[in-house]
């Protein structure tokens, strides 16, 4: 067995990456996406790089599965059982406004309606300390409602659980003895073990409204795998950059919920540090959506919590901005002006140039009338475009708002630029980052495709377009690591601080964690854990994570100085000021294992071979350019504006006074015209 084999499912195409252990060799191709049963997909994109499915050795995946019921409203029905007068905990929520000046502002509808949430007696302290025994008759009842009424899933959300689980541990045992396999039972401390009791329960319904789907389709997955022989586990990508096997994937299905646009955002990681940069935007569009995350110092941009279509999880997250702004976004009329998304046709019936049926016009279909792609030699051809009916698609649309055809096909780009560029700003502006400080790593099916157009747009000098960027994701899964993350409570002001103590808990949490990371297969060589602890000054609500050298270092002489000054350092970085002779007081001690497997090489840029394959018309600012296209394999040399480069995932276009060149990782760099 000689493969590595990665996967991105998403909305239109199936992107699958092979790396050749024997010969470094990586190749890269993609299939259409099939909504009804996605294994058919998965099968046929693995059949266009792997002939003998038994050669592969590692195969790893990222999945939207429980994303996507979140974002339909599709996922499971729920049971909440929660403390004894903590029953509205969920409903309520928090009292904040997201957007302050919006008048038509609503909370997010909750998952779970209000009678569909129990109560059980029982009560622990803040210490942890049991006040009230738990009332296991009342968990009884519950696991009788669940069984009796099919629900899918129950989330067990009790106070102080997060200090000592006892209660929910004896709860969750209950219910599986009542219930079985065939009610997932959710306790919010395995979720979540940490402070705050609707971020808490939130994170809990979260997994039980979206795991049952996961969980079905993971061992979906493993039983064809297994049909057809491949007997080497499947991995999936987390929402933290990490990668899991899919056993422990189907215990905490939550942490999937983003795993298959962070592949991207590993992928950049990985790309940054080939090209010596420190920091990069990675930009990832496709047919459905346009998510942009970021690579700041060399590592991805992680969150310890997130908020996912309103709803608060707790849990470590890439930092992730996604917006309705694909290929396959519909541009349509609103109030006699032109909007662009967030509609999308999807991979069925898809934009009007698929030829499946699609009739209204989309941002492919006006790069398709303004010449910047080629229809012969789509995604590699495996597809051919119909030109006419992208033209004709744009032309009905044109008419509504009496505008020529062409004129209209750049306002649907410029449309679609200007919302992308919004969406970076977003995660850098502001949160007082530069663009202009960043590199533009552009990928994704149409991501080459607009990239130099939105470097103008937010003044960046440089966008760097890897080797097959329709399957960069996948790619990027290639080169993450096996993660575990852990967390224990621990409220300490400064002054009562046990620098030993604290310590003494990290090194618990560290041989937990490489525990962890055996169980997933990682040789003890290839295993290493990061220690942070959560911060903050006495008064303030919300903290910050403070990295750590090793989990010796509080036990250590002048550790409370230097840690205060990292906190005041971070808080300048974050907010703009600091406090530093403010009492500071600790919350949180995280532990973070990684697990590293042997990387795949870079895509090369593969065999020098015949680089111009014609000559098209081609429209940059109402002017008609001749164009080169040209061919990514063996591009070589500095190649000036304005030019199409075509190859097997995706088109570059590189507009007019912009200068392209390969490097020797075999990326296209695009120095832009600003």
């Amino acid at each position: 067995m000689s493969y590595r084999v990665a996967m991105d499912i998403g909305g239109t195409f199936t992107d699958v990456v092979c790396y050749d252990e024997r010969t470094g060799a990586v190749t890269a191709s993609k299939a259409p996406t099939t909504p009804g049963d996605l294994a058919d997909g998965v099968f046929a994109a693995l059949g266009r790089v792997v002939g003998d499915l038994s050669e592969i050795s590692f195969f790893v995946h990222g999945t939207t599965q429980g994303l996507n019921a979140l974002l339909e409203r599709k996922g499971s029905r729920v049971l909440v059982l929660a403390s004894a007068g903590g029953r509205d905990v969920y409903r309520i929520a928090r009292g904040n406004r997201d957007r302050m000046f919006d008048l038509r502002y609503r909370k997010p509808e909750p998952l779970v309606p209000r009678r569909h949430v129990m109560e059980a007696g029982g009560r622990l302290d803040y210490r942890g300390r049991e006040l009230v025994p738990l009332d296991e008759d009342a968990v009884r009842d519950a696991a009788r409602r669940a069984r009796d009424e099919r629900f899918d899933a129950v989330a067990v959300c009790l106070l102080f659980s997060y200090v000592n689980p006892e209660h929910e541990v004896r709860a969750g045992r209950i219910l599986r003895e009542e219930l079985g396999d065939d009610v997932q039972v959710v306790l919010s401390h395995e979720v979540a073990r940490e402070w705050r009791e609707y971020e808490r329960t939130s994170s809990s319904v979260l997994e039980a409204y979206t795991g049952p789907v996961v969980r079905h389709y993971l061992a979906g997955i493993e039983r064809r795998f297994a049909e057809r022989g491949l007997r080497v586990p499947v991995h999936v990508m987390q929402s933290s950059g990490g990668l899991v096997n899919a056993s422990y994937a189907m215990r905490r299905p939550l942490q999937t919920l983003l795993s298959g646009p962070v592949g991207g955002t590993m992928g950049g990681v990985a790309a940054a540090r080939l090209l010596g940069r420190e920091n990069a935007i990675c930009i990832d569009m496709g047919g459905t959506s346009f998510d942009v995350s970021l690579v700041v110092d060399g590592r991805p941009d992680v969150n310890a919590e997130a908020r996912i279509e309103g709803h608060p999880v707790l849990m470590p997250i890439v930092n992730l901005h996604t917006i309705g702004a694909g290929g396959g976004s519909i541009a349509c009329t609103e109030a006699g002006a032109l909007r662009v998304g967030p509609q999308s046709a999807g991979a069925v019936p898809g934009p009007a140039c698929y030829g499946r049926g699609g009739t209204q016009p989309t941002v492919t279909d006006a790069n398709v009338a303004l010449g910047r792609v080629d229809p012969s030699w789509f995604a590699g051809g495996l597809l051919t475009l119909d030109a006419e009916a992208a033209g004709a698609a744009v032309a009905d649309l044109a008419g509504e708002l009496r505008l020529d055809p062409l004129q209209l096909a750049e306002g649907v780009c410029a449309v679609a630029n200007a919302k992308m560029a919004q969406a970076i700003r977003t995660l850098t502006v502001e949160h007082g980052l530069e663009p202009r400080d960043f590199a533009l790593v552009a990928f994704g099916g149409a991501g080459p495709m607009h990239a130099a157009f939105i470097a103008q747009e937010l003044g960046i000098s440089e966008v760097v377009v890897p080797r097959f960027p329709g399957a960069f994701s996948a790619w990027g899964m290639l080169e993450a690591d096996v993660r575990r993350d852990l967390t224990d409570p621990y409220f300490r002001p400064q002054e009562v601080l046990d620098g030993g103590d604290m310590s003494q808990r990290l090194v618990s949490l560290e041989r937990e964690a490489l525990a962890a990371l055996d169980a997933q297969g990682v040789p003890e060589d290839r295993r290493r854990v990061e220690h942070a602890v959560d911060m903050r000054y006495e008064g303030q609500d919300y903290t910050l994570t403070i990295p750590l050298r090793d989990a010796t270092e509080p036990a250590q002489a002048g550790f409370l100085e230097c840690i205060a000054a990292r906190y005041a350092e971070a808080h300048t970085s974050r907010y703009g000021h600091a406090t530093p002779e403010a009492p500071v007081e600790f919350v949180m001690l995280r532990s973070t294992g990684f697990g590293s497997f042997p990387r795949a090489a870079a895509p090369e840029a593969g065999a020098a071979g015949p680089q111009e394959v014609g000559v098209r018309d081609v429209i940059f600012d109402g002017e008609v350019h001749r164009t080169p296209v040209l061919r990514r394999a063996g591009l070589s040399g500095e190649l000036e504006g304005p030019a199409i480069v075509v190859e097997e995932t995706a088109t570059t276009v590189i507009p007019p006074g912009c200068l392209a060149s390969v490097d020797g990782n075999g990326f296209l760099i695009v120095k832009v015209d600003k």
